[in-house]
């Protein structure tokens, strides 16, 4: 069984957003809700400054806090690793949201999107509506994975900065990249194993 990850090549990444608008094109998320972002900062002091960019979002840990607290059991884990929120069974209590280390998941209080007056011809229909009252979060793309098709953000970054694969296969690319440079977990000392990785 596939456990799939991502790795974020630090010095490839531009801070184009690229990612975050396809995310966002992807899952049609309401007004104000991003699944991904790329954080940013300038560091140095005038005029050897440089800014530094770093794309966050669900880290898809092998050992989920966030499950482990949801009292519904909304918040799920799947053989492939991947960790799912079922809208229907979610009761809006933030238990995930605080429990998150990553601080990566959102409480939708609008689920309106921005075109919340009707469906235009810019909007396409999604693989899951997100409901009021619900936490929400990167998912993967599984709908596309499960299509043998990549995550969107790592389809659009125009320089390949995200790499999506199985981190179970040591032949993969993923597994390589992460061998190769030392890739790095966030917050290892919370001992959730994120399947998202960092190198540059």
């Amino acid at each position: 069984m596939a456990r799939y990850g991502m790795v974020i090549d630090l010095k490839r990444c531009i801070g184009c957003n690229a990612c975050v608008v396809a995310c966002k094109s992807e899952h049609n998320t309401p007004a104000g809700i991003f699944q991904t972002a790329v954080l940013e900062k300038e560091v140095g002091r005038f005029p050897h400054t440089n800014r530094i960019f770093l794309p966050v979002l669900c880290n898809h840990c092998e050992q989920p806090t966030c499950a482990d607290v949801c009292p519904t059991r909304a918040t799920y884990q799947r053989p492939n690793g991947m960790v799912m929120i079922d809208y229907e069974m979610c009761i809006g209590c933030c238990a995930c949201i605080e429990h998150c280390p990553y601080q990566v998941r959102t409480l939708v209080q609008d689920s309106r999107t921005v075109y919340a007056d009707g469906e235009t011809v810019f909007e396409k229909p999604v693989h899951q509506k997100i409901l009021n009252k619900v936490a929400t979060k990167c998912d993967f793309c599984y709908h596309r994975v499960e299509m043998g098709i990549q995550p969107s953000c790592c389809e659009v970054c125009p320089t390949g900065a995200r790499i999506f694969g199985d981190l179970s296969d040591e032949a993969s690319t993923v597994s390589l990249l992460i061998k190769k440079h030392n890739g790095w977990q966030m917050l290892p000392d919370k001992g959730t194993d994120p399947c998202v990785y960092y190198i540059g």
